[in-house]
């Protein structure tokens, strides 16, 4: 495949080096965006255009024309919502976003630990959800993932749609890596454009 011009948001958090480390191991060019653009910690190249940004301030976001990959996360309930109608106002070609398995519409499919799952969140809970629907009506696909880790990326990873979930399970994990080559392949490949996509492990 011919390397894509695209650009991760929130890349300096462990999600967004994922997907930026991904990108580029793919061999694609990317525009990463931080707040400080000096903690996206990934080797020098030609192919990472590191860039000051934030959904907080929409003057420094240039997304136009690109396809943008979501790492953004937040203990602040409305930043998340505030930020994907951001992104979706500055007019990308696609986003793909990535949001939390047991949320919104996932949550059926969930079951019961979605719940549990709810009152977690708290009054994050709605700005997560809100977030999710801006995205989705935009023809983006939202990532829901399970609870994350920092291990490696798993041999047998799948992507299915929500009819195909399974129970949330609060007491498993699935890596950053393998989240992130989820979102790369809809990136290359669209399989789910305006709906919810699951990553798995196996």
């Amino acid at each position: 495949m011919v390397g894509m011009n695209l650009t991760v948001l929130a890349a300096s958090g462990r999600t967004g080096l994922a997907l930026t480390r991904e990108a580029l191991r793919r061999g694609h060019t990317v525009t990463a965006i931080a707040r400080d653009p000096r903690r996206i910690d990934v080797p020098p190249s030609a192919r990472v255009h590191k860039v000051a940004g934030d959904v907080e301030d929409p003057a420094s976001l240039a997304l136009a024309g690109s396809t943008v990959l979501s790492g953004l996360g937040t203990d602040r309930a409305g930043v998340l919502a505030a930020g994907a109608k951001v992104v979706v106002a500055a007019g990308p070609s696609r986003i793909i976003w990535l949001g939390a398995y047991g949320t919104g519409k996932s949550a059926p499919v969930a079951g019961e630990a979605a719940g549990a799952l709810a009152k977690l969140l708290g009054d994050r809970l709605g700005d997560k959800v809100e977030a999710d629907a801006t995205i989705l009506a935009a023809g983006g696909t939202v990532f829901h993932a399970g609870l994350l880790s920092d291990g490696p990326e798993s041999p047998g990873r799948r992507t299915v749609g929500l009819e195909a979930g399974p129970p949330l399970d609060l007491a498993a994990v699935i890596s950053r890596a393998t989240v992130a080559a989820a979102m790369l392949d809809e990136a290359e490949t669209p399989r789910f454009p305006g709906t919810i996509a699951l990553p798995l492990p196996e």
